[in-house]
């Protein structure tokens, strides 16, 4: 090696090399190699180890920041429906990066970047989602006011929604609009402050955002981490250092670029923690539903007071004539549902529905018919439309719904008439089938409180079952039970009221009422021996059309209990007798129950049905444990979970490490230079034992990774040894230096294959301190 100073000229391997400027020094190293050694204020570092901190834009890393954000985006597909999200992310990803190549084709647009691009994403998603509210195309205040609702309410009044929820631009704009954010915030970090896997961290927002909406299941949650996976593992390779010299434009201080050996580890990384939680979420000891924001959220009513029809069916049976409301049907239809009560306090029945805005669609039963009927509505007090137990669709009007009942509600004026068409499912099981099934106890609101159970009250449930465990049967021997004892009440002086008094009243004394005492009195007997019930109340189908409708009157009110059966769900029973036949007429429900009440034998002739016993939970040849499945997934996950930590934390650590002995200064700042050029050749495999000087290492390092890692390591010697034993205080300056010579044994280190600095990176040894460390031998 030769070192010449400035304005002198030495001929290396038969080339001349003029001589340098003021302040520079040539170091000749073997191979005719010159590298040029920067003196002056500041760090010095080698011309060839520097990079370029202009250069154009890096598209390609801009280009996988905007397609990760945006497949964050696309992950709220399951709220609104693929296409409802598609173009709107669309839209503002492009206009993102049409609004930074904008900026890089005008550079006095730079400092204004993120208000360039929030303008041109707000007009798209203008033109794109509200052009109703533009005038020739142009945005009004009216635009301006949809896309601040869309930013302030959006979120919630999709999470009071059914999904998919309708893509309405108040409910719809909140995902553009957070996508956008994470654009801006992305595109910021990754060209301004040159942080790639900082600029990755809004687009996981984003995608932790839908998540909480809706939380993909099994396969779906693994496609999407891969999808996420390949635009993110695009940002950091792009921005490895063999590609820095597309680094975008900008102010900022210079930050370390991503290598790619760090870009490699870290997309198995992503990809494994991805593996890693679907494989969590398959194993779920509770079987309980993922958590989703939209728990406990409900659409609150703010127009009407809303009133207990329950109440009102002594009064509308007093006055029989009036119409209520009529109907087209493409079938007959035995009775419309108003409300379903299922809590109980022992003087009034309550509701614990949870409404929610309609969406696009909801889930029918399993393998059931689809039904449907126009209906107006003209007698009935808000917020109340008729509805069935399993509606799929509504069209005309914008309700709420319990999904859990079916109960549908409308939050407006009842002035004028309301028209609509109702989309239902039927599920419809054999009636032998029926006859033998099981309760379902876990029903929700199905054996609920009853208040304070008067005790001749409770000794009159055991002796109407007949001594009967729960089941359907049961349930229909205690319909018999009340159709047969007990008599419908008509005229005008009708009883009213369905607390405890009234019921005991009926039950034990009169034995006369109307529906709303046979259905309370039914709920309160079911479950007090054991099968889920709940009471509902609405209106009775006519048998008959006047003309092209089916009239309903106030004299077709009824209230009647259901009863959860296990694979089939709520079955609507009659205990007042009144049911229509069963047959053909009647393709629901209702006619199943009714052909299964005329299976049922006579009481001598009654029998426990045969049935399915209960699932026994699966734990092994043994019976004990867990199976051989769960344990191989246990197995499998605590495995995935050391390697992931291993392949994941090592790196990181030694990231942390390296970046708090930089932020020393003076001799520490020295002294902690060596240690991370020390334990970086050891990571690589060169040997340090205990008593090796630091030549001593830097000829161990020239052996095994060459010639290239061994000069900086005894330049940095020479640091060292002035910092240590020079007398004199060390100056960060000195520090400074020591660092540079740390980038070049980096620079060399990198130079080695791919395997090699794949070792060296997940290599743990090196995190530990070697042995009989010393202040002379760092």
């Amino acid at each position: 090696m030769m070192r010449v100073n400035s304005g002198s000229t030495v001929a290396v391997s038969g080339r001349p090399v003029q001589g340098l400027a003021d302040g520079a020094n040539r170091t000749m190293v073997p191979g005719g190699t010159a590298r040029q050694i920067v003196r002056g204020p500041g760090p010095h570092r080698t011309a060839a180890s520097r990079r370029p901190t202009g250069g154009g834009l890096n598209r390609l890393a801009v280009a996988g920041l905007l397609a990760a954000t945006g497949i964050a985006g696309l992950l709220f597909a399951p709220v609104f429906g693929l296409p409802a999200v598609l173009v709107p992310t669309l839209v503002v990803v492009i206009v993102c990066y049409a609004g930074v190549e904008l900026c890089e084709r005008f550079p006095v647009l730079t400092p204004l970047r993120p208000l360039v691009l929030l303008f041109v994403s707000v007009l798209a998603l203008i033109e794109a989602v509200l052009f109703s509210t533009t005038v020739a195309g142009l945005p009004t205040g009216d635009s301006v006011r949809g896309i601040v609702r869309g930013l302030t309410d959006g979120w919630q009044l999709t999470l009071q929604s059914t999904w998919p929820a309708r893509p309405d631009p108040d409910l719809l704009l909140f995902v553009p609009l957070a996508v956008m954010v994470a654009c801006l915030l992305g595109v910021e970090l990754l060209l301004r402050l040159r942080k790639p896997l900082l600029s990755l961290l809004p687009s996981l927002a984003v995608a932790g955002l839908a998540q909480a909406y809706h939380a993909l299941p099994g396969f779906g949650a693994a496609a999407a981490a891969l999808a996420f996976a390949v635009p993110a593992g695009l940002v950091l390779w792009a921005h490895g250092p063999a590609r820095s010299g597309t680094a975008a434009t900008g102010p900022g201080p210079r930050s370390a670029r991503v290598s790619a050996m760090t870009a490699w580890l870290a997309l198995p990384t992503v990809v494994a923690v991805g593996l890693g939680a679907v494989a969590l979420g398959a194993f779920d000891p509770a079987g309980q539903e993922p958590f989703q924001l939209k728990d406990g959220h409900v659409a609150p009513l703010q127009r009407n007071r809303i009133s207990n029809p329950l109440h009102e069916i002594a009064q509308r049976l007093a006055d029989p004539e009036p119409e209520v409301f009529r109907y087209r049907s493409d079938a007959p239809v035995d009775r419309w549902t108003l409300i379903v009560l299922d809590k109980f306090d022992g003087a009034n029945w309550s509701s614990d529905a949870a409404p929610r805005r309609l969406g696009v669609r909801l889930d029918g039963a399993p393998g059931g018919a689809v039904r449907s009927a126009e209906v107006s509505v003209g007698g009935l007090p808000a917020p109340w439309l008729p509805s069935q137990p399993i509606p799929t669709d509504v069209e005309g009007l914008a309700p709420l719904v319990d999904q859990g009942t079916g109960t549908l509600l409308l939050d407006q004026s009842a002035d004028t008439q309301r028209r609509y068409r109702l989309s239902w499912s039927v599920p419809r099981p054999d009636a032998e089938t029926l006859s033998g099934a099981a309760v379902d106890t876990s029903a929700r609101g199905g054996l609920g409180e009853l208040g304070q159970v008067p005790p001749d009250i409770a000794e009159l449930a055991g002796k109407s079952v007949l001594g009967l465990r729960p089941s359907f049967q049961s349930a229909l021997v205690l319909e018999r039970y009340l159709s047969t004892n007990y008599r419908v009440e008509t005229g005008a002086a009708l009883p009213t009221g369905h607390g405890w008094p009234q019921l005991r009243h009926f039950l034990t004394k009169t034995r006369r009422g109307t529906s709303e005492q046979f259905a309370a009195a039914y709920v309160v007997l079911a479950r007090l021996n054991g099968i889920p019930a709940r009471l509902a109340v609405g209106y009775r189908g006519p048998a008959r059309p006047t003309g092209a409708d089916y009239v309903v009157h106030n004299r077709d009110v009824l209230a009647w209990p259901e009863v959860a059966v296990a694979g089939v769900g709520w079955v609507p029973l009659d205990p007042t007798g009144s049911a229509t036949e069963a047959g053909p007429a009647q393709p629901d429900l209702a006619g199943v129950a009714a052909q299964a009440r005329e299976q049922l034998p006579q009481e001598d002739e009654l029998r426990p049905p045969q049935l399915p016993p209960p699932p026994q939970p699966d734990n092994g040849a043994d019976g004990q444990g867990l199976t051989w499945a769960q344990a191989g997934l246990i197995g499998a996950i605590a495995i995935g979970t050391v390697l992931i930590s291993w392949l994941l934390g090592v790196p990181l650590a030694k990231a942390a490490r390296a970046r708090h002995r930089r932020r020393l200064g003076g001799a520490d700042g020295v002294i902690g230079a060596w240690a991370e050029a020390r334990d970086r050749l050891r990571a690589h495999g060169v040997p340090y034992r205990v008593g090796m000087t630091t030549r001593d290492l830097a000829e161990s390092a020239g052996a095994v990774t060459g010639e290239r890692t061994r000069l900086p390591v005894v330049r940095l010697a020479q640091v060292l040894d002035m910092a240590l034993w020079s007398g004199m205080p060390t100056a960060d300056s000195a520090a400074r230096r020591a660092w540079d010579e740390v980038t070049l044994v980096r620079g060399a280190l990198k130079a080695r294959p791919w395997q090699a600095r794949i070792r060296a990176a997940v290599e743990i040894r090196s995190l530990l301190a070697p042995p009989g460390r010393g202040r002379g031998q760092a």
